[in-house]
């Protein structure tokens, strides 16, 4: 019973702050001028990826008692968190599309900055995958890794803001959706936008430190390891933005911004969040949940890039990719 409040408790912190980060981050990208593609790719991406980012890390860093039981959840959020982007987060944007457009309609992200988000994300996650597989003792390559890795998204920042000058030319530019939270109180500025943004950082680190203390009980009390508790319980309550944002935006037609949220941040959790671990933690995968879950996210990475060059972006197919994440659960109970 404790573990499930404190799980309850630390998620309505985690939902809260991750609101009132993404709200901020809206506003700041309407009073830059910048292009819904680097909201959406970037501002919303990282904004609504806050959850699961803070989580692995403060349960690396500064978890529980148990290092090894820390490692595991720092590991299956950081490994679950593109993972479940890529088939459960895109699957039911495809759903929700399919029942409000019809399921044949074709949606119509920006295709450039999509392509883009896909590519990286492939390039970054191969990576991480080739630094888990490097011998025991190479762990000067495993730093140079995490230092490509970050430069991998330098890069991809860059392209993405420089691509925006030409969107917002061509009517992309930014708005924001509501007015921003703290204005009804202490008015509308650039300054009140950065203090909202640090208020929910605040937030979101105390939600983090909660949650990790909830898992470590919940593993505890049903008998499965930490690793898979982290993979299956932290991604599905830590992406919930990411699905309610790209969702109601796709229902309301605004598909750039409903894919840029989800694409970008896998593109975030596939390459900074890997290499800050790396330099933090053992870096070695074994066989088993943590595989599964990297090869199911190449996959739905690999079938949504399909969808894309073949012109079948609609909801009947975009939703098949539920299937993956499906895949996933009844490999996990096979494995109980």
């Amino acid at each position: 019973m404790e573990s499930i409040i404190s799980l309850v408790v630390a998620l309505i912190v985690v939902f809260l702050a991750a609101e009132v980060f993404t709200n901020a981050l809206e506003h700041l990208g309407e009073r830059m001028g910048v292009s819904e593609g680097v909201t959406g790719s970037i501002f919303a991406a990282v904004g609504t990826a806050m959850p699961e980012t803070i989580i692995p890390l403060v349960a690396i860093i500064a978890g529980g008692a148990s290092e090894a039981v820390n490692h595991e959840v720092g590991l299956g959020a950081i490994l679950g968190a593109p993972f479940m982007l890529a088939t459960l987060s895109i699957g039911l944007m495809g759903w929700f599309a399919g029942r409000k457009r019809g399921w044949n309609t074709l949606l119509t992200p920006e295709m450039s900055g999509m392509k883009r988000d896909l590519s990286v994300f492939l390039g970054g996650y191969l990576l991480v995958v080739a630094a888990a597989l490097l011998p025991q003792g190479w762990e000067q390559a495993k730093v140079a890794f995490a230092f490509s890795l970050f430069l991998l998204y330098f890069l991809y920042l860059m392209g993405t803001i420089k691509a925006s000058r030409r969107l917002v030319d061509e009517g992309h530019a930014t708005e924001a959706d509501g007015t921003l939270h703290v204005a009804h109180l202490f008015g509308d500025s650039t300054t009140m936008t950065v203090i909202q943004l640090l208020l929910g950082l605040v937030l979101l680190v105390v939600g983090a430190k909660m949650f990790v203390h909830g898992v470590e009980l919940a593993s505890s009390a049903i008998g499965v390891s930490a690793l898979v508790v982290s993979l299956l319980i932290v991604p599905v309550a830590t992406e919930l933005p990411e699905k309610v944002n790209s969702i109601l935006w796709v229902r309301k037609g605004r598909d750039t911004l409903a894919f840029g949220n989800i694409t970008g941040a896998m593109v975030f959790q596939g390459t900074v969040i890997p290499a800050a671990a790396m330099l933090l933690m053992p870096w070695d995968l074994q066989a088993g949940p943590a595989v599964a879950a990297i090869l199911l996210a190449l996959l739905g990475n690999g079938w949504l890039w399909y969808l894309s060059r073949s012109g079948r972006l609609s909801g009947r197919y975009l939703s098949m990719s539920m299937l993956l994440y499906g895949a996933f659960l009844v490999y996990i109970l096979l494995e109980l």
